[in-house]
Parts: C-alpha cells; sequence; structure tokens
C-alpha cells in the first residue's frame, strides 16, 4: 500500500529543494502517493490566507508531511502546523559528513527540542507604553513527555552503537520556577531509564560545548526557544543549514522539513542545496519504518558529498536537480 505523504512546497527554495527530493524518493521504488497542497506568502498575498483549511485537511489525512519552507508568514504556516498536527517533538541531527568543511569529522548527535510551549506559545503583551512582556509557558506535562522522547531515542541510538546518554540544557540558577520545574522532571524521567546516562548542562555553557566538545554528545534535549537558537549554532559546526534536517513527531502525525527558511536571495537559481531537504525525507522514512530505504537514501548522499558532487555553498557547480541526480545514481 502507497505511503500517503502530504507535500507542501511553500516559498523561496521550497519550490526547487523538495521537487528534487521527490525524484529521490521516487527512484527508490517505494510506492508513493504524494498529495501536494498550499501554503506560504504567496498564498497569503493571493488569498489572504497562509495556511487554508484545504492544505490543514490534507496534511490530517496523510501519514507524514513533507514541508520545503516558509517566508515572512513562517508563524502562521509551519509553527501554526506543528500546532494542528501536535508535533511536541522537534527532531535536529548533528552529523558531520565526509567531504564537507566540519569542526570535526567525529559529530554525531541530536538536539531534541519540545515543540508546544515556552516563549514560543506567543503569549505577548504590551502592558503600558514602551514596555512589553511575553509569558513563558513550561508545564509537567509537556515535559515529561519530551523527556521520554529524548531517553527513548537515546535507547534506539545505543542499539545502534551509541553511547546512549541524555543531556538536559536549561537555565534553572535563572529561570527557578519554569526551568526548574523542566530539570526536575527530567530527573524524574531519567529514574525510568536506567540504562541511559544522564547530565544537565546550563544553556549558554551548553552553547559553547556544542562547539568545543560536540563529539561527547548523544542526544540533547531542551525547551523551545533555547533548542531553535542551540541547534542552528550546532548546524554551523557541520556545514551550515543547507545541511541540517528536522523532524517535527507527535503520537499521530509527522512533520518533515530542513532547518533552512526560503533563502530569497538565491530562489529561482536553481542551486539550493538539497541535502537538508533529503535528509528530512530520510527521517520521514525512519518514521514511516522504511529504515533500510533510508539508509540507502543517506548512503547514496554520503557518496555524493564525499566526492564533492555539490551545489556551490559547498564548493560544488552543481544545479539543485544535478546534484539530485547525482543521489539517484547510487541508490
Amino acid at each position: 500500500m502507497a505511503h500517503k505523504i502530504c507535500v507542501i512546497e511553500g516559498d523561496g527554495i521550497g519550490k526547487e529543494v523538495v521537487p528534487a527530493t521527490i525524484k529521490v524518493l521516487e527512484a527508490t521504488g517505494l510506492d508513493f502517493e504524494f498529495i501536494y497542497a498550499e501554503a506560504g506568502d504567496e498564498v497569503y498575498k493571493r488569498t489572504g490566507k497562509a495556511l487554508p483549511e484545504e492544505t490543514i485537511e490534507k496534511a490530517l489525512e496523510s501519514e507524514a508531511v513533507l514541508f520545503g519552507a516558509a517566508g515572512e508568514t513562517a508563524a502562521d504556516v509551519i509553527v501554526k502546523l506543528r500546532h494542528i498536527l501536535d508535533t511536541y517533538a522537534n527532531v535536529r541531527p548533528v552529523k558531520s559528513y565526509k567531504g564537507v568543511k566540519c569542526l570535526r569529522d567525529d559529530i554525531d548527535y541530536v538536539i531534541v527540542r519540545e515543540n508546544t510551549e515556552g516563549l514560543y506559545k506567543g503569549i505577548e503583551a504590551e502592558i503600558d507604553e514602551g514596555i512589553t512582556t511575553a509569558t513563558r509557558v513550561i508545564t509537567e506535562k509537556a515535559s515529561e513527555r519530551i523527556f521520554k522522547f529524548a531517553f527513548e531515542l537515546a535507547r534506539e541510538r545505543k542499539k545502534e552503537g551509541k553511547e546512549g546518554k541524555v543531556t538536559c540544557a536549561h537555565k534553572a540558577n535563572v529561570l527557578k520556577v519554569t526551568d526548574g520545574l523542566f530539570k526536575r522532571v527530567f530527573y524524574k524521567v531519567a529514574q525510568e531509564y536506567k540504562d541511559i546516562k544522564v547530565e544537565d548542562y546550563y544553556i549558554d555553557a551548553m552553547n559553547m560545548y556544542i562547539i568545543t566538545k560536540p563529539h561527547v554528545f548523544d542526544v540533547v534535549v531542551t525547551s523551545n526557544l533555547f533548542g531553535d537558537i542551540l541547534s542552528d549554532g550546532a548546524a554551523g559546526t557541520v556545514g551550515g543549514l543547507g545541511l541540517a534536517p528536522s523532524a517535527n513527531i507527535g503520537d499521530e502525525h509527522g512533520l518533515f522539513e530542513p532547518v533552512h527558511g526560503s533563502a530569497p536571495d538565491i530562489a529561482g537559481k536553481g542551486i539550493a542545496n538539497p541535502t537538508a531537504t533529503i535528509l528530512s525525507a530520510v527521517l520521514m522514512l525512519k518514521y514511516l519504518g522504511e529504515h533500510e530505504t533510508a539508509n540507502r537514501i543517506e548512503k547514496a548522499l554520503e557518496e555524493v558529498l564525499a566526492l564533492g558532487l555539490t551545489t556551490p555553498d559547498l564548493g560544488g557547480n552543481l544545479k539543485t536537480f544535478e546534484m539530485a541526480e547525482e543521489i539517484i545514481k547510487r541508490l
């Protein structure tokens, strides 16, 4: 039976990297039913709605969503879609690949970011002229859920030969109530996973450690805003956002997207790096239980990167679809 995938190209280079990724997926021999939907700046300008109801319905009815890039309407599109699908875990692998200029060649960890609350709840107010506030929401329920996800992921990675360790990043020494709760729940959940090592760092120190000792981490778990900032910085250590995939996973839905934005400066030139979107599709295949095919694509991509058959941002001279074709040749 075909996997039913909702495809949302979005804005800018999303219209290039997603079609290139679809070609790679079609070349695997797996049976897919791609259902296309619209969202983003162009749809907003045309209809007055950045995320149409029809798109939401298609996303809810599909096994998974493959998303390209959001422009200025990102908060009304991708952030809203994550909430609608209740994809509470944002998963961002950080891995060094041969042929790509990285800080070290032995980086391989995953940042798990709580995806539904924190400052990204968007509870802001102007309480007086020139005085504004933002409310940071941290709940025991959401914290427990994200920690269990992180520990289960560490357990899966341990089976693959990884260390089996979860690192919690927080700021409980200053944000004593919200991050105080976050840290307490972390160690409470840890009691259920005696086979997994645990540690915690303050987020500012963690920001340094992803540069000075990124090779020591396995699974890093943190809150929404901290995770967003940390993962973009981490991407810089392994070649940049053009190689940074992400998965948004919940109990019933999965949403997969590259970390990079719509990149209007290069949109339409056909030179966008499809790696992050292809790796997001690899995460999607694993979510769908298609591990063998996921590994085939990643291996083919590794070969292409190692040979320097890449887009200009990585020093190559290939176009987006040309790089995808090189991957297809090696499947």
